[in-house]
């Protein structure tokens, strides 16, 4: 593996140097080369007449709405149904959709269609694991949101479906279909940043919404909510508007931050490096700000440890969340190796490669004279050399192309993105990460096995 790292290491910088010229001419490095995003443009395959998919939506909250739309502009893509607990949601989906669409607050309703091919799963985590594996059992294909589960323990039933079923099943981490996570893959394996040692991200976060302050609706209430089966899986409660529209607050229906926002990190991290997973989690934080009642902290620390593997040296990632300053903006992932660094958004990369000059460079020796410094003999960093990769113009961007894989799966008999073994992985590190806050210590994790370790 070494060899062939260091192979790769070379190529990548036999290939910066073809592009010195375009540099010294006050070009962005590598601008000149027409490659840097054109062949990663998706090719979207031709459907025919027998190719149509029929989709159904359950869960059809903020992020479910959005699913359905950037189903519905994959070509051959129909919403025949939605399944909701509220009826305003139901209502809006007649609203948006037509008023031919089938609503109903059953899920098992949905299953039971003969016209339905595909479901949409967007409910609250707790929900996730049995809908997923009923969907799957009925026949029908699945993609289902982030996380995968809502805890480390429901990941096997989920996998075991879809291996006993043969349904395709789909994890929505929308950014692992990107351009940005294909290209920063690529990179990563050219030798780009050398070898690995540490990756981060990070959030901050104000906005109401941004911070699972949604809006409750007027007339919520017992009448217009299916509230009893919305916690039959889970401990039984009085009826709590709070808890159904602002379920990410409370850790019998959401997963937190982690949950929310660092799996997606993981996803995207785990589809760059090829890894299955960190050996150690470790978190701290605190409910610092948010005082609403809410069950979950609003400053997150997560620090994961990668052992080394075939795919990957070992590595340190860092992941930091907090919801009290919205000014301090968002890093998707970092990675940073042992010659440069790479920012990895959905719809570019920015690679920033480390330069260093010889000691016995005439030039350099002659400036240290001059300053009344003796030579050290160690080499020295000089500013980075930054290289810029977007997206074509007209991009349709991560989400579309996630979407996209999971119908042109459905249509061929093909393979996904991110499958169950896929998205248990990079939900497991996310819900060890609450499991460490909560009980303060560290957990261990098996990722090839997918199990607890010791």
């Amino acid at each position: 593996m070494k060899e062939n790292s260091e192979a790769s290491r070379r190529g990548f910088i036999k290939k910066l140097a073809t592009t010195a010229a375009a540099v010294t001419a006050g070009s962005s490095l590598l601008a000149a080369d027409k490659h840097s995003f054109h062949y990663l443009k998706q090719k979207y395959n031709q459907y025919g007449p027998n190719d149509q998919v029929n989709i159904a939506l359950i869960g059809a909250g903020g992020m479910g709405t959005q699913d359905a739309i950037v189903a519905l502009q994959v070509p051959g893509v129909k919403l025949v149904a939605v399944c909701d607990l509220y009826d305003g949601r139901l209502n809006e989906a007649k609203t948006r959709w037509g008023a031919d669409i089938y609503t109903t607050k059953i899920y098992k309703e949905i299953l039971n269609r003969k016209d339905i091919d595909a479901v949409i799963i967007a409910t609250p985590d707790h929900w996730h694991q049995q809908i997923s594996v009923d969907a799957m059992h009925a026949g029908k294909h699945v993609y289902c949101e982030k996380p995968m589960v809502h805890s480390v323990a429901e990941g096997p039933a989920v996998i075991k479906a879809q291996k006993e079923t043969g349904k395709i099943f789909q994890v929505g981490s929308q950014g692992v279909s990107s351009l940005g996570n294909e290209k920063a893959h690529e990179l990563l394996k050219s030798g780009a940043i050398g070898e690995l040692n540490y990756a981060e991200g990070f959030w901050a976060r104000r906005a109401p919404v941004e911070v699972w302050q949604y809006p409750i609706p007027e007339d919520a209430s017992a009448q217009t909510v299916d509230w009893e089966t919305y916690v039959s899986n889970t401990q039984k409660r009085p009826f709590d508007s709070k808890r159904f529209f602002r379920w990410r607050n409370y850790t019998d229906y959401g997963t937190g931050m982690a949950g929310d926002l660092f799996v997606h990190l993981f996803s995207s991290l785990h589809f760059i490096t090829g890894s299955m997973g960190p050996n150690k989690i470790y978190a701290s934080g605190g409910l610092r700000y948010w005082n609403d009642g809410r069950e979950v902290p609003d400053v997150l620390l997560g620090t994961f440890d990668y052992g080394k593997t075939v795919a990957h040296p070992a590595f340190n990632l860092s992941l930091r969340c907090n919801f009290v300053d919205g000014t301090s903006g968002t890093t998707y992932l970092k990675l940073v190796g042992s010659e440069g660094s790479m920012d990895v958004t959905w719809d570019s990369v920015t690679l920033k490669r480390n330069k260093v000059i010889a000691s016995d460079d005439p030039f350099y020796i002659e400036k240290m004279r001059k300053a009344g410094q003796s030579d050290s003999g160690r080499k020295h960093i000089l500013p980075p050399e930054e290289i810029t990769f977007n997206a074509e113009k007209g991009y349709l961007g991560g989400p579309y192309d996630h979407m996209n894989n999971f119908i042109t799966a459905i249509r061929t008999n093909g393979k996904v993105a991110e499958d169950a073994i896929f998205g248990y992985r990079a939900a497991a590190p996310a819900l060890l990460c609450n499991d460490s806050y909560y009980k303060n210590t560290p957990m261990f994790w098996d990722p090839e096995k997918m199990k607890m370790a010791k």
